[in-house]
């Protein structure tokens, strides 16, 4: 059992991480940790665990806590994996874990030297409907992939909400973006080579609310578009040259119709569909993660993946600025 120590009472948390820590088969939430005493204590309660710290340092240097999960503001996500790993902790840390691709090098080597396991918190690699695009592909099941299509999109102008404020790492590219460029290279295995892009900010709140971008694979092409201020929607397609795959609820499981994957055929007139019910991917994510703290040789979302996929991001916003094609 990997017992857990919690940094913040985030909304993302207390809502889904926490619950899964409660009900995954190898984990047990020991701890809360705010600068709010009384939130602390207030969640601890709500979830049952047993202790409540007044302060983060607190919680990295108790001996009651194996691993932390981290929260906290996409601006905080550095300087506490760092701390937590120089403390000896494992770390799941929140999306995305760092905003510049060269700040993840400085987690890899505290990481090694203090021999943990750090893993950046990309549930959606943990659902089964993923792992069964990924096979589809290998198996050559739409043929030759030409392109993949993918949005992620949700209205927010709350001025207070970090989404929105650019000191605390806001921007519809790292809170959503990062989700089709890691999908697409989970499922074909392949890397970004050169991108396009479009980027929108906000003029009242500095944070990009709208970025289109065209991707060179080796093999194919990826079309993406997110926004923080247009109308609810996800999807992801594969197209092949004898079929496409596409998924309903490529993100977030369970909204929209639910977990489905389709396969079409070339000629639009045979589906095959793939349901996948009862899912939790963060239970699934939880487990896994605990699973790789008992033994290194179980796979989890590696700091080197997520070097490869704020590349991307990192290229995003340079072709944005520039108008220019950009090496990944």
């Amino acid at each position: 059992m990997v017992r857990f120590g919690i940094l913040s009472t985030a909304k993302i948390g207390y809502e889904h991480v926490v619950p899964a820590i409660a009900q995954a088969d190898n984990a047990q939430l020991v701890a809360i940790a705010s600068r709010d005493a009384k939130k602390a204590s207030k969640m601890a309660a709500h979830f049952n665990a047993p202790i409540a710290f007044d302060s983060y340092e607190a919680l990295l240097a108790s001996d009651e806590i194996d691993a932390v999960y981290i929260p906290l503001p996409t601006s905080h996500h550095v300087e506490w994996t760092l701390a937590a790993a120089k403390s000896g902790k494992h770390v799941l840390c929140e999306k995305p874990i760092s905003l510049k691709a060269a700040d993840i090098n400085k987690l890899i080597k505290a990481r090694d030297k203090a021999g943990v396991v750090v893993s950046e918190a990309f549930m959606v690699t943990y659902h089964p409907q993923w792992l069964k695009v990924r096979e589809l592909l290998k198996k050559g099941v739409i043929g030759r992939l030409r392109m993949i299509d993918s949005s992620f999109t949700y209205f927010n102008k709350d001025a207070d909400n970090m989404r929105n404020r650019p000191e605390l790492g806001g921007g519809a590219l790292p809170d959503i973006g990062v989700y089709p460029t890691v999908a697409a290279r989970f499922a074909t295995g392949q890397e970004p080579v050169a991108l396009t892009a479009t980027v929108e900010f906000d003029p009242l709140f500095g944070t990009d609310r709208y970025a289109h971008t065209q991707i060179e694979f080796a093999d194919f092409d990826m079309r993406m578009y997110v926004s923080t201020q247009m109308g609810n929607r996800q999807t992801m397609v594969f197209h092949g040259d004898k079929g496409f795959i596409e998924l309903t609820a490529p993100f977030n499981s369970n909204l929209y119709e639910g977990d489905e994957l389709k396969v079409h055929n070339s000629g639009h007139n045979e589906t095959r569909v793939y349901r996948f019910t009862g899912v939790n991917q963060y239970k699934n994510q939880i487990e896994a993660f605990a699973k790789a703290v008992g033994t290194a040789k179980r796979p989890v979302f590696s700091l080197e993946d997520s070097l490869l996929n704020q590349k991307v991001i990192d290229a995003i916003y340079k072709a944005g600025k520039t108008g220019k094609r950009v090496n990944v």
